[in-house]
């Protein structure tokens, strides 16, 4: 029989009790420890429950200290929440089978969620190399072997607060799998209702800085040991090309937006650069009266090219290829959504300037985020201080986006292209640019990000963020195995 231990965070005491015994019922468990640190600490415990000391939940020392309690043992279980956990019949037997079966370090599973009262389906995703993201969702209940638990915890030569559960699974994935079993086998509550829309910037919330800098050192020093680092050394981009019609152009793909586009268009033609520019809107065959809007805006002013597509299968990176390979298209292609605005008359000629001042072939700003109102509301300014000059395409296979407004050096995007798909796509781009050449940054806020009801990504439902997430997981899949493949040529 297989021995297993199972540590658990230390949760108010009728709580924490309820998952004890549901722990014990199983009848498959050896040991129970609750993890307490020195400002929670459990006022009593059921008979055969331990405990011990750690210094935080998702600390190196929380690692290292449950590796010190499993040496005994075959497996390590680890329930990350501190509410009442259900466990569904010979389940904790069935993961550990999972895990004989595979030779995986460490297994995860479905569940089913208690939300404002109603069991609902929380399916999770196949966890694959480019799974860096430290919000990656493997739910609250974890099996570990215990023997690839603990060679990964002897390597863990960083100490860190809020990064050691993520450099554990780092370090236990390169060389062994982390395996998604397909089963609902357990219940938990879920604790964070709100919707998506509201999730999606907790990377970048300053109060989430110092963990930040952690997982940034622990992804690093992954990618280092897998041979997908890449040193500070770039092309040099060479602007010399000039059979362009304008300096620049502020590219918009566009379907039902008529709330928002006409403010959109009007935005950029408040523009007040040195040189020429115009806009070029993929109109992708809009039928709320958006259409309407731009020809007659084009009729105002014919710097606008209003492009509606010939062909029905286009998602937003098509229409951005449709709108880079058009003759009219300048020098250097800026973006800007149908939902958003510029923040003042400057915008186009900050960004051109600082691909000549910084010689790179793409630009990403800083933006604000704004109700419709133009209020701004949490958490306010995105400026992604996560992108350095000499990390930042690292820390970029960590991320879920790289910040907005973004801009092209249009030769260089040209040979690249953009993924015909309508999520991710500028993702995927960056990463592309970020491989060879340098990103240049503006900590000016440039943009107003309106976020309402009908934006993209306001409210999806679990299978569509994780259709989203899985994914953004491609791309840095893809993007990983490049930059090892890079490397490997350069040796």
């Amino acid at each position: 029989m297989n021995k297993l231990a199972c540590f658990l965070p230390v949760a108010p005491e009728a709580d924490l009790n309820r998952t004890i015994q549901e722990l014990k019922d199983t009848n498959a468990i050896s040991f129970i420890y609750v993890m307490e640190t020195s400002d929670n600490r459990a006022s009593s415990l059921p008979e055969g429950v331990n405990s011990f000391p750690i210094a935080a939940m998702n600390s190196t020392d929380m690692v290292k200290q449950i590796a010190q309690h499993a040496m005994e043992v075959d497996y390590v279980l680890l329930y990350t929440k501190t509410l009442p956990l259900k466990i569904g019949p010979f389940s904790l037997e069935r993961m550990i089978q999972a895990a004989q079966f595979t030779g995986a370090g460490m297994v995860y599973s479905d569940s089913f969620a208690i939300k404002e009262g109603k069991v609902t389906n929380h399916p999770v995703i196949e966890y694959q190399d480019g799974s860096l993201r430290d919000d990656f969702d493997f739910g609250s209940l974890l099996l570990f072997s215990a023997s690839a638990f603990c060679q990964a915890a002897n390597k863990m030569e960083e100490e860190f607060r809020f990064a050691g559960l993520y450099d554990l699974r780092l370090k236990i994935s390169q060389q062994y799998k982390l395996f998604h079993l397909p089963e609902y086998l357990y219940t938990e509550m879920e604790t964070d209702t709100r919707r998506s829309g509201e999730k999606i910037f907790d990377y970048v919330d300053p109060k989430n800085r110092d963990a930040q800098i952690e997982m940034e050192k622990a992804c690093t020093q992954h990618l280092k040991d897998i041979g997908a680092y890449l040193e500070p050394q770039f092309k040099t981009v060479e602007f010399g090309e000039s059979d362009f019609p304008v300096e620049a152009s502020v590219i918009i793909p566009v379907q039902n937006r008529v709330k928002t586009i006409e403010d959109a268009v009007r935005s950029v033609f408040s523009q007040k650069p040195d040189f020429k520019f115009n806009l070029i809107v993929v109109d992708n065959h809009s039928n709320d009266g958006t259409t309407d809007i731009l020809e007659r805006l084009s009729k105002e002013d014919s710097r606008l090219i209003h492009i509606i597509p010939d062909r029905t299968d286009l998602g937003i990176g098509g229409c951005w290829n449709l709108a880079i390979m058009h003759d009219a298209c300048g020098k250097f292609a800026v973006q800007l959504d149908s939902d958003d605005l510029y923040a003042d008359e400057n915008v186009l000629q900050t960004i051109v300037d600082a691909f000549y001042e910084q010689n790179c072939a793409m630009v990403v700003g800083t933006y604000r985020m704004v109700n419709f109102k133009l209020e701004e509301i949490p958490p306010g300014l995105i400026d992604h201080k996560e992108w350095t000059p000499d990390n930042g395409r690292n820390n970029a296979l960590r991320i879920n986006g790289l910040g907005a407004p973004r801009a092209f050096y249009t030769p260089v995007l040209r040979g690249i292209k953009v993924p015909n798909v309508s999520y991710g796509e500028d993702y995927a781009v960056g990463l592309a640019v970020s491989r060879d050449y340098q990103i240049g940054r503006i900590y000016k806020p440039l943009y107003l990000c309106r976020r309402w009801e009908d934006n993209s990504d306001a409210s999806l439902d679990i299978v569509k963020m994780n259709q989203h997430n899985f994914y953004k997981d491609k791309v840095r899949t893809m993007e990983l195995w490049a930059r090892i493949e890079k490397n490997k040529r350069n040796q």
